[in-house]
């Protein structure tokens, strides 16, 4: 069995989602779970944990829609402003919804060095806590001390970071990525995403044997009890297909046992998302 931990879907407008540039043309239309059950047939995927890719409550609403309508989707992660004050308020409304997890906030565009450890966004944190849902962190390089600051004050908080951290692939491995991936990894709550990748590198193009390093890393850091395979998709289209980025995954971990491969390609998703 398998589990994509991670994937989007939208309808495309050119003014909301102005983040897909020229560079990205391949996104600029609809990418909806019509689309991508035809992928996971062909690939012998069951299942998906959906995630957000735009910051509003309609975003949520519209995944939750598309879970409704597709069992294939076993989860969300969606946006709520974690800030408010009303969140609480929220969380109670939508976890009448089975399919929805947690939450994600694109923390990599916020300016504010301390986003995550202001008063606010850590009172949000104590209510996904109470709920029992997930948070997904969605950084880059530079915002990984202040992940790691969060993490700590936070010990019961289920956290999953997207996208290995979005270390910059085509270059050397990053001494300091380096020393921040393992003092996160110390925190048994966080779980960490094999996504994202091929986007991470220079001008979108990459070698299977670039990415080693960095895996390596990851597995001897967070071990495979707290890695899970995610796609990406559609997102990945930018730099590969989607067989691309399961195979640099499958390739990785084509010497570990039966039950490890299990474990970083369905029951770690499971376990962290309680789907």
């Amino acid at each position: 069995m398998i589990i994509d931990s991670h994937q989007h879907f939208w309808n495309y407008d050119p003014i909301r989602d102005i983040w897909i540039d020229n560079s990205m043309a391949v996104l600029k239309r609809n990418f909806l779970p019509k689309d991508l059950k035809k992928i996971y047939q062909i690939n012998s995927i069951e299942g998906c944990i959906a995630v957000q890719a735009d910051q509003s409550e309609e975003e949520t609403i519209f995944l939750l829609d598309q879970a409704s309508k597709n069992s294939f989707i076993k989860g969300v992660v969606g946006w709520l402003d974690i800030k408010s004050s009303k969140l609480n308020d929220l969380l109670s409304y939508y976890t009448k919804y089975t399919a929805f997890k947690g939450l994600r906030h694109i923390v990599q565009n916020e300016k504010d060095v301390n986003f995550m450890l202001k008063s606010d966004f850590q009172r949000g944190l104590s209510c996904l806590e109470e709920y029992n849902l997930t948070y997904d962190i969605l950084i880059k390089e530079h915002q990984m001390d202040q992940a790691i600051k969060m993490v700590k004050k936070n010990p019961n908080q289920i956290f999953i970071l997207d996208h290995i951290g979005k270390p910059k692939i085509s270059k050397n491995i990053d001494s300091t990525w380096i020393k921040n991936i393992n003092e996160l990894s110390l925190n048994e709550n966080v779980f960490c995403k094999i996504s994202g990748l091929v986007t991470e590198t220079k001008f979108f193009k990459w070698e299977i044997d670039d990415f080693k390093p960095f895996l390596d890393l990851i597995f001897d850091c967070f071990g495979v009890d707290r890695v899970m395979y995610g796609s990406d998709w559609p997102v990945c289209l930018i730099a590969s297909t989607f067989e691309d980025t399961i195979n640099i995954v499958k390739n990785h971990i084509s010497s570990f046992s039966d039950n490890e491969k299990n474990k970083i390609m369905s029951l770690n998703a499971i376990k962290a998302y309680n789907l």
